[in-house]
């Protein structure tokens, strides 16, 4: 079943929940999305509101996928750029596909539900993302039309002993 996806949902308090324990979950299932396991949702939660206000502000969109349950099973957030010489393309910020859903596609759907975000926002002409080496993700977004531009090698500390490259990848939209 596919999922459903919103660009700029209301936040309420059944989506922040969802994002809580879908981040929760991903980041628990060793998802390279900002933490490692063991992460509690209340770990999470001050990187969530941070999201929240600059949504608020007008500086990040959220796109939510939800599955046939109704429930949060997808997220990336498109952040805008504030620099006035980088304002033709925007980021793409922690994607996440909820463990139990992956492998059926639904990442795939996420990033091609982005770009369409992406392309329906005036003057943005490519995404960029960065993702952590070390577990196949570079290949995963090259397979969805994004090309490897840059790389800090050992910028990632996972854990001490455990560095990790910074990848960065673009997807042009024009």
């Amino acid at each position: 079943m596919p999922l459903t996806f919103t660009l700029d949902p209301s936040v309420t308090p059944d989506l922040r929940d969802g994002l809580l324990d879908l981040w929760t979950d991903v980041s628990n299932a060793d998802g390279a999305v900002g933490f490692v396991p063991p992460v509690m949702r209340e770990d999470i939660r001050p990187e969530l509101v941070k999201h929240f206000a600059a949504m608020a502000e007008g500086r990040v969109r959220l796109l939510v996928g939800h599955d046939e349950d109704g429930r949060v099973a997808a997220t990336a957030f498109l952040t805008f750029n504030t620099h006035r010489l980088m304002t033709h393309w925007l980021w793409l910020y922690t994607v996440m596909v909820h463990p139990r859903h992956q492998g059926m596609g639904y990442g795939r759907d996420l990033l091609a539900a982005a770009e369409n975000a992406a392309r329906s926002l005036d003057g943005i002409e490519a995404m960029r993302l960065t993702c952590r080496g070390g577990v196949g993700l570079e290949r995963f977004y090259g397979s969805c039309g994004y090309k490897e531009v840059g790389r800090i090698p050992a910028a990632i500390r996972v854990a001490p002993g455990d560095d990790r490259d910074d990848i960065h990848m673009l997807l042009p939209l024009t």
